[in-house]
């Protein structure tokens, strides 16, 4: 028998009455009736109740003992009174009777209680993460994780896929997220760069004639944290195919996540074919290209309706003929509430930072009340109940400005007021793909075309009729999937004809030699016979933390850092020594 344990402590049950055992774990609880002592011991599997009179002359010592702590017990399974079980714990028919026991761990006194459903500040928590850990929540979030990742590998080889590792060091990469850099020490004044992810390294795998690539893979990206994204480091679900389409990528994701999600939770799928958007349309209909597809509330573009002459709100009309847009949100029978719901909408959206939102509602026979109801003819009412589909009795919220705020402010106002007219279905998880990213974008500050997604994409259409004069016109094979308003990962059919990636990257300012430099390895591959491929990377985080019902990704890793990428618990980043430096040829240069 080992010395520390016959079973676990959540293990035990009737069966198990007038055995002798062994039971290791920590003290979760205690209860002190006089005569006798109850603790509840808790491991890695659950609890048991123990249970001590004053008779055994370790009582007193016992009551002593401070939460926390590790003891060792030797004791006899007893059954509980009927008016005694708890039918809340598995060992909950029985209890242990305590012959005696040993300390193997005293826990000093706590800086947070690990028992208690508390809050406690981040910093707290962080510093001590391996008493946070203990906590019920916590540490089954963490088991989760486990057999979530277990679960992914388990489908990846059942679809054929073979995991291969890729280099942790490698070369920094000019676009995307900034590096963490590494200095050599055998290559004075050079630096490795830990990967943003593993994409190039993919691409090769492919190149190198496998056919199938996945691997759970760390990667590093020095970027500011949110609670969907950590700062530092995070895993991905890294997968690429050879001589696929994007079709092929959708149908092992899909069916990857409906396995996935329909094992480790409770909540339905809402469509079982994942829909498809335009991104185009994603960022009229939803103002965002993560949209939240279990709020049924549509942004529609009505700029046109202020052009008409009977429509005389003059604001609206004057920043329309100067450019801006005018869109909005319908909302379905809400003509019962209350004016202070249309005003706390109004107020909450100038507190986000942008105008605010006008709004009518519209009533009998066309005509419509609210901040800008009269401004409105009957036939302008008619035109405007056309274009959005609404009914008598509906309210609508109006934003007007510039695109990029607009889709931004109306994008935050669908959730908002979805949110307190409680039409989310929180029981399901509706995904989509968004398709059909534009291949660049114009850099809003240096009015340049850069990348807007992956550079290493194909753009659609006949590759020999691409126009690369209208370049902000091109769409590529780009595509991310979305869950709840998460993003869980972007994708892409990659681009492996060498003399097209370099006409690409010319667009977006970098030269054939800058390419042939900072991607060498990579563009001297496709030369020598690459076949078409593509892939995609879902979090391995946000996944947890959907199925977790958790709101920050914090709460399903196991050792995150702050919000300021700082490590409190392991005091990471640190000062090195002037020795280690020196043998880096750094010298630290001091403010």
């Amino acid at each position: 028998m080992n010395k520390y344990r016959s079973h676990h402590c959540g293990e035990l049950n009737k069966i198990n009455v007038g055995e002798n055992v062994l039971l290791s774990g920590w003290i979760n609880k205690k209860r002190d009736h006089g005569n006798l002592l109850f603790i509840d011991l808790r491991d890695h599997y659950g609890i048991t109740q123990c249970v001590v009179d004053k008779k055994n002359k370790q009582f007193s010592d016992l009551e002593s003992i401070s939460l926390e702590s590790v003891i060792r017990i030797n004791g006899v399974v007893i059954e509980r009174s009927e008016d005694t079980v708890n039918k809340n714990l598995p060992t909950g028919g029985i209890e242990i009777k305590i012959n005696s026991y040993d300390l193997l761990g005293e826990c000093k006194e706590l800086p947070m209680p690990v028992f208690s459903d508390q809050t406690y500040s981040e910093e707290v928590r962080l510093k001590y993460r391996f008493l946070d850990l203990r906590r019920k929540k916590i540490h089954s979030n963490i088991i989760l994780r486990s057999k979530v990742i277990s679960f992914i590998r388990e489908k990846m080889i059942e679809f054929g896929f073979l995991e291969y590792q890729t280099p942790i060091l490698t070369s920094s990469s000019p676009e995307g997220a900034r590096d963490f850099l590494v200095p050599s020490r055998l290559n004075k004044g050079k630096f490795y760069a830990l990967p943003q992810a593993p994409q190039q390294f993919k691409q090769l795998i492919m190149v190198s004639g496998f056919d199938k690539y996945f691997q759970i893979a760390p990667c590093f990206r020095d970027e500011d944290a949110r609670a969907d994204r950590s700062p530092g480091e995070f895993y991905q679900l890294d997968l690429e195919m050879s001589f696929v389409e994007q079709e092929d990528v959708f149908k092992v994701i899909e069916d990857l996540f409906k396995s996935l999600f329909e094992k480790f939770s409770d909540k339905k799928i809402k469509d079982n074919q994942f829909p498809k958007i335009k991104y185009e349309e994603s960022m009229l209909r939803y103002g965002t290209d993560k949209p939240d597809l279990r709020n049924p509330l549509i942004i529609n573009d009505v700029t046109n309706l202020f052009t008409r002459d009977d429509v005389k709100f003059e604001i609206f009309k004057k920043f329309v003929k100067d450019g801006s847009i005018v869109r909005c949100i319908v909302t379905k029978n809400t003509f019962e509430q209350p004016r202070s719901f249309f005003d706390n909408i109004d107020k909450w959206s100038k507190e986000q930072g942008y105008s605010g939102l006008a709004y009518l509602t519209i009533e009998k026979n066309y005509k419509a009340k609210g901040t800008i109801g009269k401004f409105f003819s009957q036939d302008s009412i008619k035109e405007l109940m056309k274009i959005t589909n609404a009914n008598e009795g509906d309210s609508i919220f109006f934003s007007c400005g510039k695109l990029k705020q607009i889709e931004a402010s109306l994008s935050l106002a669908r959730q908002k007021i979805a949110e307190d007219l409680n039409l989310i279905d929180r029981n399901v998880f509706a995904f989509c793909w968004i398709v059909d990213y534009p291949m660049f974008e114009r850099d809003e500050i240096t009015n340049k075309i850069k990348f807007s997604h992956n550079p290493f994409s194909m753009p659609q259409g006949d590759i020999k009729k691409l126009d690369y004069k209208e370049p902000l016109s091109m769409k590529a094979y780009q595509y991310d999937i979305v869950c709840n308003g998460i993003e869980l990962s972007s994708g892409a059919i990659r681009n492996h004809i060498p003399e097209l990636m370099y006409k690409l990257f010319e667009i977006a300012g970098y030269s054939k030699l800058h390419v042939e430099t900072k991607f060498s390895g990579m563009i001297n591959a496709l030369k020598y016979g690459a076949p078409p491929h593509g892939g995609i990377a879902p979090g391995i985080d946000r996944i947890v933390m959907l199925l977790a019902n958790e709101k920050n990704i914090r709460e399903v890793t196991m050792f995150p850092m702050n919000q300021n990428a700082e490590d409190l618990l392991m005091m990471a980043p640190s000062e090195v020594d002037e020795s280690q430096l020196k043998e880096l040829n750094i010298v630290i240069k001091k403010k």
